[in-house]
């Protein structure tokens, strides 16, 4: 059978419009990309809550849910349903499908195939709270305050296990990036191809003037650390701008200071705005990848950020790089606020955002653009599918 007869599904784990970010984003442009060289895809997710008010993301397309649907807050609090969301997403029927292409940050490269069906993964992330992040979620869970520490890290403990099986089903991994592919096969014992995820790189402009504000996009959630940013810049008493919204808002507001403003959810237009005027972009998590930082070089920006996980795909720091590498950022080694205050007062003092052009910035992300993606990935899917058949 020629590829391009095939009837492929597209899985991804949940479609909610409080939460359309990176992995939602780069299953759109997934999507693009087969309906456009190969045939349209059937949408499967856990749950959606996109397809009312002309809010969809996929026109009028069906997307096919699972049980937790019809469940109540299944719509809108599918995490709520964390114990049974391996049941559920091993309940979808995908016999009809030749090829399954599934985007997974938690469970969507469990779903069931036969040895006749190539199933290629995308993996965002392996589950996070199930394995090196499992303490931080424990420690901010409002099960642990009342009582339920124990039965939350058994949950977590047969998770581990699930993740661990359905990591193994696709016949074929690819990692959002090296530090993804590095906790794939530390977890799993699997090895994975490396095609970062696509950034709009385009929609961004690089020559305007830029302002003397610090900025910082991103949910307002404990792994992003922008506790962090906060304790250093109310000491450096500099603008920090912080744009994004989440569960940890109201905790995060009550520790700034007058200098740090938050934006909560911003349009695109404002966030681009915002990335080609500041004088650098600041971030403290660890990041499977990080799109916005990104979005930043794109605009011109130097990025200041903690030297671990996905930024080191895409951040070259200015004090420690090779000759062959463009330098597009500042790094510090440690999660900690006073390391933060030292690195952005030294950046400030020596004036160092001089020493990054916006235009050479811009340049450095058109590696990570669309177009660049949709190549790549279009070659994996079309060798993994010669191989197969050859198998």
């Amino acid at each position: 059978m020629n590829i391009k007869d095939t009837n492929i599904a597209l899985v991804h784990d949940w479609y909610l419009k409080k939460s359309i970010s990176g992995s939602e984003k780069v299953t759109l442009i997934i999507d693009e990309l087969l309906s456009n060289n190969y045939s349209v895809p059937e949408l499967f997710s856990l749950t959606e809550n996109i397809s009312q008010k002309n809010q969809s993301l996929f026109g009028n397309r069906k997307i096919n849910t699972s049980l937790i649907q019809k469940l109540p807050l299944g719509r809108d609090k599918v995490q709520k349903y964390l114990p049974i969301i391996p049941f559920a997403i091993e309940q979808f029927d995908l016999s009809r499908y030749e090829i399954i292409i599934s985007s997974s940050h938690i469970a969507a490269k469990g779903v069931i195939t036969s040895p006749d069906q190539l199933h290629i993964s995308y993996i965002h992330t392996p589950m996070r709270y199930a394995w090196d992040q499992m303490n931080t979620y424990i420690n901010n869970s409002s099960l642990k305050k009342y009582g339920f520490e124990l039965p939350l890290r058994y949950l977590l403990f047969k998770l581990r296990e699930w993740d661990y099986i359905s990591g193994h089903r696709p016949d074929y991994l690819i990692a959002n990036s090296m530090f993804t592919s590095r906790r794939i096969k530390k977890y799993w014992g699997l090895n994975s191809e490396v095609i970062h995820p696509p950034v709009n790189v385009e929609r961004f402009k690089f020559n305007l003037e830029r302002e003397n504000f610090y900025l910082s996009v991103c949910r307002l959630v404990p792994n992003k650390r922008v506790d962090l940013l906060i304790k250093a810049f109310n000491k450096l008493g500099l603008t920090l701008i912080l744009v994004g919204d989440g569960p940890e808002k109201a905790k995060l507001k009550k520790l700034a200071n007058h200098n740090i403003k938050f934006y909560g959810s911003e349009t695109d237009a404002k966030v681009e705005k915002l990335m080609s005027t500041c004088r650098a972009f600041v971030y403290a998590g660890i990041e499977d990848f990080g799109i916005a930082p990104i979005e930043a070089m794109a605009s011109g920006a130097p990025i200041i950020a903690l030297a671990k996980g996905g930024i080191l795909d895409s951040v070259n720091c200015l004090t420690n790089f090779s000759k062959n590498k463009i330098p597009t950022g500042i790094l510090f080694k440690e999660q900690n606020s006073l390391i933060i205050k030292d690195t952005v007062s030294w950046f400030e003092d020596k004036k160092v955002w001089k020493k990054f052009n916006p235009e050479i910035q811009n340049q450095f992300s058109q590696n990570f653009s669309e177009d660049k993606f949709k190549k790549k990935l279009d070659n994996f899917i079309i060798k993994s599918w010669d191989k197969f058949k050859k198998n």
